[in-house]
This record gives C-alpha cells, structure tokens and sequence, in this order.
C-alpha cells in the first residue's frame, strides 16, 4: 500500500475521506503487470475530483506509482482513493464546509483477484432485485465517491451464495445500476442502459460498452428504464472493471439462455485486453 507517495497503511484520523467520505475512488483490474484501461480510470477520477472541487494528482505521479506497485504486484484488484485529505500543516478541518487549503490524500491498495466461478461469464449469474432504493442526488450521479452506505445496505440484504449481483432502483421505481456494476439491456435491436443523471455511477466499462456500440452501429440509448421492461429485455448484462461482463440468466423467476449481443461484446474486450 502507498500513501501519499510512501509506503505504508496509515492516514490521519481528521482526514476528511474517514470523517465524512470526502474523496472518490477508481477499481482498476491489473494483468501481467499492467492496468486495464488505466487513462480511462484517470479521466473518470480527474472528472470526479473537479466536481467535488478536490484537486487531482497529476496522472504522470500516479503513472509512476502504478508502475511501481504492479513491479511488485503483476495481478490483482488495484484501488485507487483520492480524499481532501487535511489542511495546511496536516491540521485537521472541523465542520462540514471545505477550505481551500485543503491537502489531497492519495491511497493505492492492491487485493488479489476474486476467485469467481468461471462460467458466470459464459452461462451467466442469477441476479436479484435489493428492497433499498437509491436517494437521488445530480450533484454526486454518476461520481465514485467514498459514501457507498446505500450499496453497502443493498448488499447486506442477501448472504445467498447463488445470487452474484443485486439491482438497485431510485425512488421513483427507475432501475438505475447493480451494486457494484453497470447494467444493459438489449431489446429490439437496440442497447439501452440508465440513465444516471440523478444517481448511479458512471463506470469505466459502461463507457466501453457504449463505445462499442458507437463502433459497431449498434443503436444505443440512454434512458429511465421501468422493471417490466428489464424483465421482458432480450438479455441483461452486467459490467465492471473487475469482473468485466457477466450476463444475467435469472431475475426475479424470469430467465434467460441466450446472450448472443453480450457474447460479441465479451469477445471484443477479450481482443482488447490481449493487444
């Protein structure tokens, strides 16, 4: 682990990541010494960091980071956190409201990589719809912030080992995400994924997959999508940096056998990820 370029594991207890989960973070897989995907990673965590008006570290010092603790550590979960961190002379700020003097605190882990069933990939995951809905707040929708209480609730609703994903709704009964993924539908020909301009969190890989979508002529759109229209899709999928794609075969007694639009998609990031 690395703190603020240093080794070690340690932040002030008056950083305001820990006081108030001021800060944003990135989830970044790494293979054979290398980050996926990692300028897309920057661009998302130098987007979150304006708007919560936190100054981001410069992408050659995080470069360079990177490279040193994956020379170390080839494979893994690598996470990435950037706090507003303390004040001038690492005083701590009392009160909510921020100061300008602020000195960021940036945060590099690694973890291995989750052992999960290979063929979820393939046959795809049983999924299931979470009792706790999303707050609705444009100002944070679609930034990876540190407060993830609501997913951490979500998640807490079910210990069923056979359920690899959890959909979560808004209040107005809008399917907006996975718990810890984007989510995709295909109907008619069409890709559609949530709109997230009220909640959610704009990931890396949904990025990709619109982009793909763009590359191959695939109309996409960008919408509020109601739980009837997800249960009646073609095929769910779900994605992250992590787990890459995971098609959905079972929801809420509704199931799924085919996933040939999710099948060219996984092909392309395979492609990819081998250049």
């Amino acid at each position: 682990m690395l703190v603020n370029s240093k080794q070690g594991n340690l932040i002030s207890i008056r950083d305001r990541g820990l006081l108030y989960g001021d800060g944003v973070f990135r989830t970044i897989r790494a293979l054979h010494g290398k980050a996926q995907h990692w300028p897309l990673h920057y661009q998302k965590l130098q987007h979150d960091c304006t708007a919560l008006g936190i100054v981001c570290p410069d992408f050659a010092l995080l470069s360079a980071e990177l490279d040193r603790l994956l020379t170390q550590h080839p494979d893994g979960v690598v996470k990435l956190i950037v706090t507003r961190g303390l004040g001038m002379n690492g005083q701590g700020m009392r009160g909510y409201a921020p100061s300008a003097q602020a000195t960021p605190t940036h945060i590099w882990d690694i973890s291995p990589l989750p052992a999960y069933p290979v063929d979820r990939a393939r046959r795809g995951i049983k999924a299931r719809l979470c009792q706790l809905r999303l707050s609705q707040q444009p100002r944070l929708a679609g930034i990876k912030h540190l407060n993830r209480l609501e997913n951490v609730l979500a998640a807490a609703e079910s210990d069923d080992a056979d359920i690899a994903e959890g959909l979560l709704m808004d209040a107005e009964s809008n399917v907006i995400e996975g718990i810890r993924s984007n989510l995709f539908l295909v109907s008619q020909g069409k890709l559609i994924t949530p709109d997230l301009s009220r909640c959610g969190v704009a990931g890396v890989q949904r990025d990709r997959v619109m982009a793909w979508a763009s590359q191959y002529n695939m109309p996409l759109q960008v919408r509020d999508i109601r739980l009837d229209e997800v249960l009646h899709a073609d095929e769910i999928f779900v994605v992250n940096s992590v787990i890459v794609l995971w098609p959905v075969r079972e929801l809420e007694q509704r199931c799924w056998t085919a996933f040939p639009v999710a099948e060219r998609i996984q092909h392309y990031f395979n492609e990819q990820s081998a250049r």
